[in-house]
């Protein structure tokens, strides 16, 4: 085994990517790592704009990008984009599921309870997790499976595994973008053999649009919840974008060819602590 065998496992080079919610913050930076690591970049969003920015920040490191607008709850929308990344680069060989997120009213404030939550909004967040991991999944799955194999990454969450306290529809939808994640895993390798893998990657505390008011105060310092978050993770501090791009690129490359069906923490230690 040599050093340069060992750099061709970590190498994404010649391969295609699709990043769904490419434009978020966790997106973004997964977006940026996947092109270090050589491969061209589709990034799937809504939000042509800030998909333009991305690509635009990816071609300013010598990496190859392009915009993708789609909604991951639309199947139409995918495979429109689907049809616009086999056009011009021929097949995609890794996805990546970061469309994402939630609502206040799918989690229980500090002041209510759980009585008063609200299950319509607990339903959109689930769509918005669940569904909107598995509609992606299957659209460029297909193509995978047709042209020779790839990688699916989808990104779950610390909460999947640990119930947090008001977090209600999030951690739902998490704990069954994980279930799903060991389904596809099992379910596409039984049929189509092991050139096709399905894992995924559990975030800890990362600050992003969605959690940035609950976890620290305008000034950048943490909130009582932030703290209480830190205090918990053996790191002792949160995550930050750069620090997915390891797991990720191992999970996306040939590195990792036989390791199907997981989950991966990346947490700073916060699923091991037992709070003493």
């Amino acid at each position: 085994m040599t050093a340069g065998y060992l750099g061709k496992l970590f190498s994404l080079d010649g391969q295609t990517a699709v990043v769904t919610g490419g434009t978020g913050v966790l997106g973004r930076g997964m977006a940026m790592a996947l092109a270090m690591a050589g491969a061209r970049v589709g990034v799937l969003g809504r939000r042509r704009g800030l998909g333009e920015e991305v690509a635009a920040q990816i071609r300013a490191q010598g990496g190859e990008a392009m915009v993708l607008p789609a909604d991951a709850l639309d199947r139409d929308s995918l495979l429109a984009a689907r049809e616009i990344v086999m056009r011009q680069w021929g097949g995609v060989q890794a996805l990546v599921n970061a469309a994402g997120g939630t609502k206040p009213a799918a989690s229980v404030g500090e002041a209510s309870d759980v009585f008063s939550m609200s299950a319509d909004a607990f339903r959109e967040v689930v769509d918005l997790n669940l569904f909107g991991t598995l509609l992606p999944s299957l659209v460029f799955g297909e193509t995978m499976v047709k042209s020779g194999g790839g990688a699916i990454v989808n990104i779950s969450s610390m909460s999947a595994s640990r119930a947090l306290t008001r977090v209600a529809g999030y951690g739902a939808a998490k704990a069954a973008v994980e279930n799903l994640t060991r389904w596809l895993a099992v379910e596409l390798a039984r049929r189509h053999g092991d050139s096709i893998r399905v894992n995924a990657i559990a975030p800890g505390f990362f600050i992003g649009e969605m959690n940035r008011a609950l976890l620290v105060e305008a000034d950048g310092t943490p909130t009582k919840r932030g703290k209480l978050v830190i205090e918990h993770t053996p790191a002792g501090r949160f995550g930050v974008p750069d620090d997915l791009a390891g797991a990720l690129v191992f999970l996306c490359g040939p590195g990792s060819r036989f390791v199907n069906g997981v989950v991966v923490p990346v947490d700073g230690g916060f699923n091991a602590f037992s709070g003493v």
